[in-house]
């Protein structure tokens, strides 16, 4: 293959969501960390940024294959399990077992709270053969801005650093890896994606440098033996490639151990001035503090108070471009929410909900059906 190779099938398949079922939703505390993300049967699905209503992720997860006869997508051929690493603490252990039994990836997912970046700790298992029998591949589909139209997608390095990266209209992504990337890719979905490369070869043949522009996916190939199965990705988000990819790499630099310690002890803090509640029938895990925390998680750092129904998108896998879903301010909606919150003494989360809707007040008295979170009507 020649250098600096283009990715052909421009602009691949017809850009949609993903589904609104969701097993998981976070995002840090603190404000200088705006990245929320979503969870689905064991991967990454949309990942907001630079606010909670701005979805710039469709999904991130990995493919197994043998090389030869064995492909597996973690995103439909695993059965997922979900714990919260602690109560009311929206940091997620997943169990994702192969459904033929070859293989099983544990994963740890938490926000950096210093920086915009979503960490994932992973560890491959094999449960048949051994380790250099497979190989292991992340799939990201960058939809930067709410739009998977017209997208940019390209191989680079920062710093001497190999990296993924997307671009568009004042947005950009960097995935970095803890682990050496074998090979990576750009393509363009449907077309000549490293999914459709893997399924048809298995194995990475289709190697782009980039993706220029449409609807793009991005492949790395994860250096197993080298990392003995045990990494970390660094999905960062920044307004250009360089702001995008010095956060990936200082959130590797600062330790996944680091980061989650931080993210969990300040949502602990956040939990313990919520009213306490005991008794009830015993559950695996505390519904009231979970509760809390995904009406916690849904609240906008740029604005204060507002709150949107959902990081989802109602039938997203038939939803495309400009197609909002749910990740809007509803005031009708939004009280329910902060009355949730108030029961469970939330009375910051409620001065800010009041002063937000009065902000947000139209001239004659009465509010938007839905709107941005800045306050534009949207419907």
């Amino acid at each position: 293959m020649s250098p600096h190779t283009n990715a052909p099938g421009a602009p691949g398949i017809k850009p949609t969501w993903t589904n609104a079922a969701k097993t998981g939703v976070g995002s840090a505390i603190a404000s200088d960390s705006r990245v929320w993300f979503t969870l689905n049967e064991g991967v990454v699905t949309e990942v907001f940024y630079p606010s909670v209503d701005c979805p710039s992720v469709r999904q991130c997860g990995l493919v197994v294959t043998d090389r030869q006869t064995f492909f597996s997508d973690e995103a439909v051929d695993v059965v997922s399990a979900v714990e919260y690493l602690a109560d009311g603490v929206p940091a997620f252990r997943l169990q994702n077992q192969c459904r033929q039994g070859w293989y099983q990836i544990t994963k740890v997912i938490v926000a950096d709270p210093r920086r915009s970046v979503l960490l994932q700790q992973i560890d491959f298992r094999p449960l048949q053969g051994e380790l250099a029998d497979y190989s292991l591949y992340t799939l990201l589909e960058p939809h930067l801005g709410d739009q998977g139209s017209d997208n940019l997608g390209w191989v680079g390095e920062f710093k001497g650093m190999a990296m993924l990266f997307a671009r568009r209209a004042g947005f950009a992504l960097a995935l970095a890896c803890s682990a050496p990337w074998l090979k990576r890719s750009a393509g363009f979905v449907g077309v000549s994606d490293g999914r459709i490369d893997l399924s048809l070869h298995k194995q990475l043949q289709w190697t782009y440098d980039e993706a220029a522009v449409g609807n793009v996916a991005l492949t790395g190939e994860v250096d197993l033996p080298k990392c003995g199965g045990k990494f970390v990705l660094a999905l960062a988000f920044g307004r250009n490639e360089f702001d995008a990819a010095h956060r990936a790499r200082a959130s590797l630099l600062q330790t996944f151990d680091a980061a989650q310690k931080e993210y969990v002890e300040s949502w602990q803090r956040w939990q313990r001035d919520l009213l306490p509640l005991a008794g009830g029938q015993p559950h695996a895990q505390n519904l009231y503090r979970i509760s809390a925390a995904i009406m916690q998680t849904h609240e906008s750092k740029d604005y204060p108070g507002g709150i949107i129904a959902s990081l989802t998108t109602p039938w997203g896998f038939a939803r495309g471009d400009k197609d909002h879903g749910y990740h809007l301010v509803w005031p009708r909606d939004m009280i329910q929410t902060v009355g949730g919150l108030l029961a469970a003494r939330g009375h910051e989360n409620a001065r800010r909900v009041l002063f937000y809707l009065h902000v947000t007040q139209e001239q004659d008295g009465h509010w938007s059906q839905n709107m941005r979170i800045n306050g534009e009507p949207s419907w």
